[in-house]
């Protein structure tokens, strides 16, 4: 008699989280900002695949362990890391009704549970839309596969890409995945170097079968401007890193935002004017250090203040074509404008830069 693996009827919610630290921290407060939205009812349940344990042990969460070896196989005969996303979610979604795999830089704007019910038997829920394919003519992918996928009327110019920063499946549709992962392992090859071809397969294997929807109003993937919205995340672990689950940290969520951290129209405008004083060369640069120096209402916008002042040197550098060193740094900074505009901020500005620059 042949046995069937039961299929979870609770949706789940999947994070693969493997590496350095940032990418934990990024994890841990998506999932406090899951539980947050989804408030007291909450009916899904979240799983964590991870080679690291320990920051998910006061979640509610399933871990479920992931060493070398495992990423070694799951990473395919190319040691494609991003095929880990497509044979994890395929691993769940065998034994589950509904699965949402989502990427750790992520923070929920509303309840999960909108993500789940966009997720339909004829339906790929992706992230987001991206441009068609005809309008990618200049990227490798499209210059190493158009003659390949047109010969095979795998994709024509009408191919929607998608952002797999969300991939949601029912249970009927595991095949699309074994799918993804077939055109992976047969493309890399002529694709070497390709960060994103793991999506882009995933739009391959899913067009003209299922629909596509997205879902940016749900949540926020931070996929740009990474170190801003990771120095709100720092800001809100180091708050609450020993009850990440009270009442004040999973209201503390909501106060990290999606909205990028930067002065007001009339204060950049302000800082223009104030610049005047400043040598020109210099100009640019101080008017940058002054977007971290805005005292924002919002505790977890004022924690990206060195974000900031680390772009601001990093522009001047290109600029300058070439690295600033301290001693220019400090000359910079001892400038009677500067002094005046910087105040007291000007010292730990000049330090941390200078240890920034040594750390690179």
């Amino acid at each position: 008699m042949t046995s069937f693996r039961p299929i979870l009827a609770r949706p789940q919610l999947v994070y693969l989280v493997f590496g350095a630290d940032t990418y934990h921290q990024e994890a841990v407060f998506s999932i406090a900002s899951a539980l947050a939205q989804a408030g007291d009812g909450r009916s899904f349940d979240i799983q964590v695949f991870t080679d690291n344990p320990s920051p998910y042990r006061p979640l509610p969460v399933r871990v479920r362990a992931l060493d070398a070896e495992q990423r070694r196989e799951w990473s395919g005969p190319h040691q494609y890391a991003f095929r880990c996303k497509h044979v994890v979610a395929r691993k769940v979604l065998q034994e589950s009704e509904k699965v949402v795999l989502i990427d750790t830089d992520t923070f929920f704007q509303d309840s999960p549970m909108k993500l789940f019910e966009r997720v339909q038997p004829d339906t790929l829920l992706c992230n987001a839309f991206q441009l068609r394919y005809d309008d990618c003519k200049e990227t490798v992918l499209y210059t190493a596969l158009a003659e390949t996928l047109a010969q095979r009327d795998l994709a024509d110019d009408h191919m929607r890409l998608v952002n797999s920063g969300v991939i949601g499946l029912t249970h009927a549709n595991v095949a699309i995945l074994d799918r993804s992962i077939a055109l992976m392992d047969e493309f890399y090859p002529i694709t070497p170097g390709a960060v994103t071809l793991e999506e882009f397969c995933l739009g391959v294997a899913t067009y003209r079968t299922l629909k596509i929807d997205q879902c940016t109003d749900v949540i926020h993937h931070y996929w740009s401007r990474k170190q801003v919205f990771r120095a709100k995340v720092r800001a809100w672990l180091r708050k609450h890193e020993d009850a990440p689950l009270s009442h004040e940290a999973l209201a503390d969520t909501r106060n990290v935002s999606a909205r990028l951290p930067r002065p007001s129209t009339w204060q950049r405008l302000l800082y223009k004017g104030a610049t005047l004083a400043v040598p020109k060369a210099q100009r640019q640069f101080i008017r940058e250090l002054l977007y971290g120096c805005c005292e924002h209402a919002n505790e977890f916008d004022r924690a990206c203040s060195a974000v900031w002042w680390e772009k601001a040197f990093h522009n001047a550098e290109k600029r300058h074509k070439g690295p600033i060193a301290p001693s220019q740094l400090n000359q910079w900074l001892e400038h009677w404008a500067v002094k005046r505009l910087l105040g007291r901020r000007r010292i730990a500005i000049y330090r941390h830069l200078v240890q920034a620059r040594s750390t690179r």
